[in-house]
């Protein structure tokens, strides 16, 4: 066999796709609460207007930075919901989050450059670090300063190949949302060290404290990459659409790589994307007020069956830092799965800080949440 270069044989699999499968493969019910995936569909005006683009035979190429009408809406709802001041020629419409979180990375970076990611944080920025053959240097984020990012202790970690300071609030696995002092601080050292900082902020609109999560973008506009999605505001995870903003050279630069990597976004995909943003809202509104019910159920739930939590504000997630007692996380989520009929996502997939951890989404109905927790409490105890 030709040869496969170690770096990619070497990639760690996602532990929350390894639960999936698993989860799939029972011969009996399973309560789901390892996927991030919104348990709705997208509203009806959505898809419609995707079901409108392919009967009508908008099937073909659409060009690379993505169709203008989309683009010029993204940069509205930017104006206007983010406090992000960008024109459309700024926006990248991608093929999801993480696409565009890949193509910033590929095109912010060169072989052996270093990539600050949060730790626990989503395990696919460092996957996507290490397809780029950058290496992933993680930045700690502890209980006891609230799971947020600090810059006296990001800064020890800066070196001179360091180029991307990576942000993600509200986060996924913890459900922290950032706020604009924080913000100002890890702009101001992203500034001091000349870092670019890419900014994962596809959770933007489902906080439970105001409308939207604060983003770095307005503060240093010439030095942030903001990446947003469709998939878990609208509930659109499989048609695969998101954007990416910031400053037009690297708008433009990354445009060009699109071309290689992707081609475009799917047409149909994208009509639903600008009737999403250009349709009621009502929807959004409703879902951060349902994912708040939950929240609020979930924590209580974890409070009575005296599980650990980290109490989130924004997202869909709760952290249950389990410590020694779970021994080996995906073993143990392995178990829960095969004897207990509950999949969660075990915290190690997260990083070495999601040691002892487990993540449970709050992407299903209220009463699977309370049963998962209370078959994992019964797990522990037995």
């Amino acid at each position: 066999m030709a040869h496969i270069p170690r770096e990619m044989q070497d990639l760690p699999r996602s532990g929350i796709r390894a639960l999936m499968d698993l989860a799939w493969a029972q011969p009996g019910p399973v309560i789901r609460l390892e996927v991030g995936q919104p348990d709705r569909i997208p509203p009806e005006h959505i898809r419609q207007a995707m079901a409108d683009s392919v009967m009508a035979g908008e099937t073909g190429y659409t060009p690379n930075a993505g169709i203008p009408e989309l683009r010029e809406a993204c940069a509205a709802k930017l104006r206007q919901v983010n406090g992000i001041d960008v024109e459309p020629s700024q926006v990248l419409i991608s093929a999801g989050s993480m696409q565009g979180l890949s193509v910033s990375i590929l095109g912010l970076t060169t072989a052996g450059d270093e990539i600050l990611v949060p730790d626990p944080g989503w395990p696919n920025y460092a996957m996507a670090a290490r397809i780029a053959r950058a290496t992933p240097v993680a930045y700690p984020l502890r209980s006891e300063s609230g799971y947020l990012p600090d810059p006296e202790t990001i800064e020890p970690l800066i070196t001179d190949r360091t180029r991307i300071l990576l942000v993600n609030s509200p986060s996924n696995p913890l459900g922290t949302v950032v706020d604009q002092d924080r913000l100002a601080a890890l702009c101001e050292l992203a500034e001091r060290h000349d870092l670019w900082l890419l900014s994962d902020e596809c959770y933007d609109q489902i906080v439970f404290e105001g409308e939207v999560a604060p983003s770095p973008a307005p503060i240093a506009p010439d030095r942030v990459l903001s990446v947003h999605s469709f998939s878990k505001t609208y509930a659109m995870t499989g048609l695969r659409v998101a954007y990416v903003s910031g400053p037009l050279a690297v708008i433009e630069t990354l445009t060009k790589m699109q071309e290689a990597l992707i081609a475009c976004v799917n047409g149909p995909a994208q009509k639903a994307a600008l009737a999403a943003l250009e349709g009621p809202q009502d929807f959004v509104a409703e879902m951060r007020q349902t994912y708040q019910r939950r929240r609020d159920r979930a924590v209580a739930a974890a409070e009575e069956l005296g599980l650990p939590h980290h109490r989130p504000d924004g997202a869909f997630y709760l952290w249950l830092p389990l410590g020694d007692r779970i021994g080996d996380p995906m073993e143990f989520c392995r178990r829960l799965v095969v004897e207990h009929g509950v999949a969660v996502a075990p915290g190690s997939t997260f990083g070495a800080g999601g040691a002892g951890a487990v993540r449970v989404s709050l992407a299903a109905a209220e009463e699977d949440i309370v049963a998962g927790l209370e078959r994992l409490a019964a797990a522990l105890s037995g």
